[in-house]
């Protein structure tokens, strides 16, 4: 019986989450009544960490936050002033909450419609624009999404207002269809760092509330502090009764079904607050069962669909094939890690779905495929100089920002032109960063081999498995060399001597013909970025890695504020090529001594001449031995 009463409890808490959720929040501080009467519940009760979630006041709403203030001794995310903001409810813009990132708020088991989401800021850390004084130069810049949509870019607090310390409301209409709200405010590195102190910046929030713009229909009462309790307690004990005696044991599938689903609701729900998660079943109407005509391409880590969903978005789907030896809660804090890394120049993941064993991400879509299909691929197009230059730079500023900028710092380990990606306007965009976290080192390189991508190994990644951010500067290199020659960094139809890229640029430039390796399709030209594109590649390619400039070094040299270092030797992998493999001849004497002895024994002439012979002589190749052959074909 106990059971059964569980059962019945367990039916109101699933109904309740769906109750009159609406609510409003006092960011980063204590519990305020407003002048109208408003409750604005305390949000200083937790101070989320790097990525973290926390659900508040019965699961009716929740907080996270992606970012680290890494450069503050004691970062609480909470701030505070004595100033007085001119509102009704001074009280609401005293404390505010600050990320040095990405900041979230979720509703939880809202009843779907329309609803107005009032969002509350006043600028207290800043000094007023007016003052003249360096502490005035301080700019706080982030953009605010609600529901994944981008509502307001560039969004500037003083600048709004028209000062600091004072209040302003943006209000926005929002449709809810699944029972569920996310309002996102998000840096992506704007503004300033370190004015007027070190760590002022990213999102800064006061105050916000969800008012739905309908009557909502369920009560939110407790069963009992309802009307007819008498008749409640008569229908309940009936069913008690019938339950026990008629169908006890359905009753109890029925209940271990209930409070699994009920769970796999909850957990789904904590998932969703800290990233955006997509249902297998969804992702599977999007692209069609994931038909063979949809499919893109495939790499390394599975292959990729194109997809549309339901609200009209284009997107990429990359079925993950190495399943991830991390559970479900780590694998959505990596992924919420890499969403939250965004770059002009940086694919955008859009969010996971976790089904089972089945681990698949969602992408934005990208019209232009990948660059060795516009390079060299089957529907190659025609890029103009300034388009291959441009590219060149985006992709070098987008492995700047992953090496040195963005927090955690990322190793890409496997640039290529198949894992950079082409917008409508051609703009490059560096995709699968981060992926190789989420595997083992033995899986990783594994799929690095499977991928195919030997000639962009670095020396030392390819015989050491030394993994650094030189690896990544070696494999742009060979990059750089196929964008100005529009050939891939290897082609079997080719001549020997023209067949390695990177031999045959080492060869004109020893020849003085470097600018031959233009690709001939470019008719018109700047010689001086051509000179200076092969110098970067020359100097990203060589064998130590102590010798590879970083990549922020990289852009100065491409954009011409820096000079491009003379490169005066040969990488030793393409030297040491050059030595003849005596190996074939070997073998080719043994093989010609032992169809001679057979056919003297076929021929059974004991009397013949004892045979003799010198080498046979076969034309003799520039080849190498097997370790570097590996270097040279990236573990061929």
């Amino acid at each position: 019986m106990e059971k059964v009463a569980l059962l019945l409890h367990l039916d109101y808490e699933v109904t309740q989450r769906f109750s009159d959720a609406n609510f409003s929040v006092n960011c980063g501080g204590p519990q305020v009544t407003s002048a109208a009467g408003t409750v604005f519940e305390a949000d200083y009760l937790t101070t989320p960490g790097v990525a973290s979630l926390k659900v508040m006041n019965a699961e009716k709403w929740a907080v996270s936050n992606v970012g680290l203030l890494s450069t503050r001794a004691n970062p609480t995310y909470l701030e505070t002033s004595t100033k007085v903001v001119g509102t009704n409810t001074p009280e609401l813009f005293q404390t505010a909450r600050l990320s040095a990132g990405s900041l979230r708020y979720y509703g939880l088991g809202l009843e779907n419609g329309s609803y107005t989401v009032t969002l509350q800021f006043a600028e207290i850390l800043f000094a007023n624009r007016s003052t003249q004084t360096w502490e005035s130069l301080g700019r706080r810049v982030f953009d605010i999404y609600i529901q994944g949509h981008l509502r307001e870019k560039d969004f500037d607090i003083s600048k709004e207002a028209g000062g600091v310390n004072i209040a302003i409301l943006k209000n926005f209409s929002v449709n809810v269809t699944q029972n569920y709200l996310e309002i996102h405010l998000f840096s992506g590195g704007k503004g300033t760092c370190c004015i007027p102190n070190i760590g002022d910046y990213g999102p800064l929030i006061s105050a916000l509330s969800v008012v739905s713009d309908f009557e909502q229909t369920v009560s939110g009462l407790p069963p009992e502090t309802s009307t007819s309790d008498n008749s409640k307690t008569g229908i309940i004990v009936g069913v008690i009764v019938a339950a026990v005696v008629v169908c006890l044991m359905p009753i109890f599938v029925i209940f271990y079904f209930r409070r699994k689903s009920y769970a796999d609701v909850k957990e789904l729900l904590e998932l969703r607050a800290k990233t955006n998660t997509f249902s297998y079943a969804e992702l599977r109407s999007a692209t069609n069962d994931f038909n063979p005509a949809n499919k893109l391409g495939e790499g390394g880590f599975g292959p990729v669909y194109k997809g549309v969903l339901s609200d009209g978005r284009v997107i990429a789907v990359k079925q993950l094939a190495v399943a991830s030896h991390q559970g479900k809660s780590q694998f959505v804090t990596e992924i919420s890690t890499i969403s939250a890394i965004q770059h002009r120049n940086l694919v955008k993941l859009y969010g996971c779905c976790i089904d089972r064993n089945k681990r698949l991400l969602v992408y934005e879509y990208l019209e232009n495929k990948s660059l060795d299909q516009a390079l060299f691929g089957a529907t190659r197009l025609h890029l103009d100089w300034g388009t291959r230059f441009s590219i060149l730079l985006g992709t070098a500023r987008g492995l700047a920002y992953l090496h040195e900028e963005s927090r955690p710092r990322f190793v890409h380990r496997d640039v290529k032109a198949s894992n950079i990606l082409l917008d409508a306007e051609h703009c490059p965009k560096i995709s699968d960063f981060g992926l190789a976290k989420l595997y083992e080192d033995k899986k990783t390189h594994i799929t690095t081999r499977v991928a195919g991508t030997f000639g962009y190994l670095a020396p030392e990644y390819a015989m050491r498995g030394l993994l650094t951010e030189k690896a990544d500067v070696f494999g742009f290199g060979v990059v750089a060399l196929e964008i100005l020659s529009g050939r891939p960094n290897s082609d079997d139809s080719l001549d020997d001597e023209q067949r390695y890229l990177l031999e045959w640029s080492w060869y004109l430039h020893e020849n003085n013909r470097t600018l031959e390796l233009v690709d001939p399709t470019v008719t018109a030209f700047d010689e001086t970025e051509a000179f200076r594109i092969i110098g970067v590649a020359f100097l990203c390619t060589q064998a130590s890695p102590i010798l590879r400039p970083p990549m922020s070094r990289v852009v100065a040299m491409l954009t011409g504020d820096v000079e491009v270092s003379a490169v005066t030797s040969k990488p030793s992998y393409l030297t040491d090529w050059n030595f003849k493999d005596i190996t074939s001849s070997f073998m080719d004497y043994n093989d010609s001594e032992s169809k001679l002895a057979t056919e003297d024994d076929n021929e059974k002439d004991s009397s013949s001449t004892p045979f003799t012979t010198t080498n046979p002589n076969p034309s003799p190749i520039n080849d190498t031995g097997p370790i570097v052959r590996d270097i040279i074909e990236g573990g061929k």
